[in-house]
């Protein structure tokens, strides 16, 4: 069986802005629990009056 782990700007480990060490030092944090990337991409989140794109990484590991 496989587990699935979403990680988005809204984590704890970016507090609301991203930094690609900030990502790093999850996705390494992850990585020592047994999760690996899978994939990633964009989305662009609507808000009132702008909007905003934000960076999404999938992460899988075996249960």
């Amino acid at each position: 069986m496989k587990r699935y782990k979403v990680l988005t700007q809204k984590d704890k480990w970016f507090s609301g802005k991203f930094d690609p060490q900030n990502l790093e030092n999850a996705i390494n944090a992850y990585a020592e629990q047994g999760w690996r990337v899978i994939g990633c991409a964009t989305a662009d989140i609507g808000g009132f009056g702008s909007g905003r794109q934000e960076f999404i990484t999938i992460m899988e590991r075996d249960e």
